[in-house]
């Protein structure tokens, strides 16, 4: 079995050197699986200090990286270093340096890959959702397409909040939770997450597109009945449906794809050529949508979980 090491260099990844290390196994394991070993959120909670990042030696080599804490792991082992059992010994000392973490917890297996299963059955883990990665071509088609909206809606852009007033934050935030309230992480999302979000270089607020009740002059200023938040990282040509939500209130009145050909619109207006998105296995409606409208599968996300012992 390898002697595998974790070490916490810094309690979060403004360590420069550290997150240089961390950051570099992380690259080399997207370049060979074709996605990206840790989500958005996890990096968000290593980068404020809400999870630990860790980086697993072999001598002077960092064979893997892993973010862990608030009874959540997530682990990749550097490609160069896998099959070599590097996986089970960093799991089994964290697990001996945590005492045991008899609580509830939960893992992500990005891509589902066999080892990752494997690993997940050793250590007493049990798959309990399945996301969808879906993605599909833009073409100049797209830019030039018009949403069939219902009557009395218009799309416009998300107002952020300011000193002197309050925009759509609180309203989104209540809306979000409304529509994702069984979601355990979207609808968690507070207006203190939606700042964090607001401050990352790709947010823009003309990509988050809110569907308004229009006013008695046909002026866009009544109440929030849905959105599509498209997201695109700085240089980045490939686009992310980042989270589509309509009110149960405007359910099955075509609001959801209207949206959905809005996003699309703008992802190829500012020059993407390529549109991904995630979304649950078992949430039948909006995968009928999404594939309605030509997204094909690109990878499976399994979450695992370990009850307390």
């Amino acid at each position: 079995m390898a002697t595998v090491s974790l070490t916490l260099s810094a309690p979060d990844l403004s360590d420069a050197a550290f997150a240089a290390r961390f950051h570099d196994v992380a690259d080399a394991a997207a370049h060979t699986d074709g996605y990206r070993p840790f989500n958005e959120q996890a990096m968000l909670d290593a980068r404020s200090g809400r999870r630990s990042p860790q980086l697993l030696l072999e001598g002077e080599d960092a064979v893997g990286a892993a973010i862990f804490g608030d009874g959540q792991i997530a682990l990749v082992v550097h490609p160069r270093y896998r099959r070599r059992g590097h996986g089970t010994a960093a799991l089994r000392r964290l697990f001996e340096d945590e005492g045991g973490m008899s609580g509830d917890l939960t893992a992500w297996a990005h891509g589902d890959l066999p080892g990752a299963r494997a690993l997940a059955d050793r250590f007493g883990f049990s798959a309990v959702r399945t996301l969808l990665h879906l993605d599909r071509p833009l073409t100049d088609a797209d830019a030039e397409a018009s949403p069939a909206l219902p009557d009395g809606v218009a799309i416009t852009g998300f107002r952020p909040a300011t000193a002197d007033e309050p925009g759509d934050n609180a309203d989104w935030v209540s809306l979000n939770a409304l529509v994702f309230a069984t979601h355990p992480e979207q609808g968690a999302v507070t207006e203190s997450d939606l700042a964090v979000r607001q401050a990352e270089p790709w947010f823009d607020a003309g990509d988050l597109l809110l569907a308004r009740e229009t006013g008695a002059e046909n002026a866009p200023a009544g109440r929030i009945l849905g959105y599509n938040w498209i997201k695109i990282e700085p240089g980045s040509t490939v686009g992310e449906i980042y989270v589509l939500g309509v009110h149960p209130d405007a359910a099955g009145a075509g609001l959801g794809r209207a949206l959905m050909v809005a996003g699309l619109s703008r992802l190829r207006q500012r020059g993407c050529t390529t549109v991904e998105l995630y979304v649950e296995a078992e949430s039948t409606g909006p995968v009928r949508l999404y594939r309605g409208l030509g997204f094909t599968d690109r990878t499976v996300d399994v979450q695992y979980h370990r009850w307390p012992r």
